[in-house]
């Protein structure tokens, strides 16, 4: 048995494909899913989603949403999605290194939550290209 994964941004569909795990990025840590999981719905923080098809895995970029897991269909609904085949690698990694450092020079409260944002949307998009690398 295997796992219906539909992932939505307000404009498209992003992905629709069979899989048989998958690892998305909660508000309260990463949570794993295989099939006859209990429904569920969650909220999404901003991170990395990984989807294991025929022993191979993808990891996605998610800028946040929520995720339905009911009767092995998995319905993702995201503000943005990004692929690795879509992030330039040296980009990804300048603004990543960029948006550390304005996180570390971040004073008051709007500006250390700007630059948290930035921070995490950097850093799921570094995060996506090196595990892309690596698989």
């Amino acid at each position: 048995m295997s796992l219906q994964v539909c992932i939505m941004t307000p404009d498209r569909i992003f992905l629709n494909e069979i899989a048989e795990e998958i690892i998305l990025p909660t508000n309260t840590g990463q949570m794993g899913v295989l099939t006859n999981h209990a429904p569920l719905i969650t909220a999404l923080d901003i991170g990395v989603m990984l989807i294991r098809s025929k022993n191979q895995w993808t990891s996605l970029a998610l800028m946040g949403g929520f995720a339905l897991i009911k009767k092995n269909q998995i319905t993702v609904l995201v503000n943005e999605a990004e692929s690795s085949k879509n992030i330039d690698s040296d980009e990804a990694e300048n603004t990543f290194s960029a948006a550390k450092t304005k996180l570390e020079q971040a004073q008051g409260q709007k500006q250390k939550v700007e630059a948290n944002f930035a921070f995490k949307r950097a850093r799921a998009r570094y995060q996506v290209v090196k595990q892309s690398q690596k698989l």
